[in-house]
């Protein structure tokens, strides 16, 4: 599977650009996708905050995590702004019948697949071996450009679930 995304990012957007990942509960179909690109599209055209334009950025990733960008270097995105992004966003879920807000619901890298895993099943996969340090893991809590380039897929050792692997050999 080619996990290659660093590429599709814009450069001309501040490194501090602030980031919202919204993974999908389910993979899209490429026309569910064709047409959620062209509403994303849509969004980041009209995007503005205090009247002035939103230098923004929206894609999907993979067919399962839509990412918006804001780079917040000449105007700042306000709480008006970002609720129209979180419309837009509900939007798509209600258009599509998916869930994009679920936190229970973690995305790892298995077999060469994006594989989804209810948090509640993290401690059974561990113990038997399907998610290891090594496992990469989508860390959607990123908050920046930087942070997506660097800290989105890490192996799962070096997130917030390193505590989950006490019983494995580091």
């Amino acid at each position: 599977m080619n996990l290659a995304f660093k590429h599709l990012i814009p450069e001309d957007f501040d490194d501090s650009s602030r980031v919202w990942i919204y993974q999908s509960d389910r993979r899209f179909t490429m026309q569910e996708a064709l047409q959620i690109e062209a509403m994303l599209d849509g969004f980041v055209e009209q995007w503005n905050t205090h009247g002035m334009p939103v230098k923004g950025f929206a894609t999907m990733f993979f067919g399962q995590f839509i990412v918006l960008m804001a780079d917040e270097s000449a105007a700042t995105v306000s709480g008006c702004s970002t609720d129209s992004s979180v419309r837009v966003i509900k939007s798509i879920e209600q258009t599509f019948q998916v869930s994009l807000f679920n936190r229970q619901l973690m995305c790892f890298v298995m077999k060469d697949n994006i594989q989804l895993l209810p948090l509640a099943q993290l401690s059974y996969a561990v113990e038997h071996g399907f998610v290891t340090r090594d496992t990469l893991y989508f860390n959607n809590t990123v908050q920046t450009k930087a942070e997506l380039l660097e800290k989105w897929m890490i192996p799962a050792g070096n997130s917030w679930l390193i505590g989950k692997f006490a019983q494995q050999p580091a």
